[in-house]
């Protein structure tokens, strides 16, 4: 039996016996070999993006660099960063960099999220300052780095105005930060979060809404990330609402429901949904804003296991 066959067989024989991590025997990322890693021989079907800091351990390193190199090896082309724009600028183009070099994409860094104030509800010459000062914050991030994609949560409620002024609030609000993201190729992407369990008392809180909102903002640089834990917990049917938002959808976000980990640990049937992607030849990111269901070294093998159950490829291999 030649070396080729018999690493096959070993492959074959490990992952039967649920030991799926050998020591990989190329690294195209360039990266110092040694650390125990999954065999990853071939990318992910659909751009699964880990989050900077999901595997210090596997990757044997805190460094970000060191970390995307790991990611690429496991066959992600594809990470998220939600506190980028708060990173270092030489750290911020360091990341950048690398994610260039291999031709990986980044998803969606969050450029608001304050749960506490009311804002773009408002009609209100500050709440528009605001705004704008981020929507400068953006463009340079973009301009340096070459990542176009922020995120906006809309912020609180208002109980004493009504909720038809306020949707009319955050679409005038949302145009003007496509006046500062058109020119850019920036993608301001609107995310919809629970109220059930996780944040009370927001705003922006089903896919419908979102839909709504962004359509009638009617402007390319401005569409929703699903959030499929969130959502999940709002109003469920995932699927059906992917379908009918489609067009309004620029990014994913993942997370089982309950305890928001990796696929595989509770009720949302995410092989179905990857494969419906898959069959909609989605090509942007899927961010994997979740935790681990296992602590340590352990746990952060078991994600990228579960990653690997539920892709289309896998599947139909």
């Amino acid at each position: 039996m030649n070396n080729k066959s018999s690493r096959r067989s070993f492959l074959t024989t490990a992952a039967a016996a649920g030991a799926a991590f050998i020591a990989a025997p190329a690294l195209l990322s360039g990266r110092s070999p040694g650390a125990v890693i999954p065999d990853a021989e071939k990318p992910f079907t659909l751009r699964y993006a880990p989050s900077l800091g999901s595997f210090p351990e596997l990757s044997g390193s805190k460094d970000p660099v060191d970390e995307i190199k790991f990611m690429f090896d496991m066959g992600f082309r594809a990470l998220f960063d939600n506190g980028f724009p708060g990173r270092p600028e030489a750290d911020q183009d360091r990341i950048a960099g690398e994610v260039h070099r291999l031709g990986m994409m980044m998803g969606p860094w969050v450029l608001y999220a304050d749960f506490s104030k009311k804002s773009f509800v408002l009609d209100d010459p500050e709440v528009r300052e605001m705004i704008g000062g981020l929507m400068k914050k953006a463009v340079e991030i973009g301009r340096r780095t070459g990542f176009k994609s922020a995120l906006v949560v809309p912020g609180r409620y208002d109980e004493r105005l009504h909720p038809d002024y306020q949707r009319s609030n955050v679409i005038e609000n949302l145009k003007y930060c496509a006046e500062f993201a058109e020119p850019e190729g920036i993608t301001i992407v609107i995310e919809p979060l629970n109220t059930l369990r996780d944040h009370p008392g927001l705003y922006l809180t089903q896919m419908p809404q979102a839909y709504q909102i962004c359509a009638a903002v009617n402007n390319q640089s401005v569409k929703i990330v699903e959030d499929m834990y969130h959502q999940q917990i709002t109003e469920g049917n995932l699927i059906p609402n992917i379908e009918t938002c489609w067009d309004q959808i620029a990014a994913f976000h993942v997370g089982d429901n309950p305890d928001r980990n990796e696929p595989g640990t509770g009720e949302i049937n995410y092989r179905n949904i990857f494969k419906y992607l898959r069959s909609r030849e989605y090509e942007g990111v899927i961010c994997m804003e979740h935790g681990k269901s296992i602590k340590g070294r352990e746990g952060e093998k078991r994600v990228i296991e579960a990653y690997r159950e539920c892709d289309p490829v896998q599947e139909m291999g």
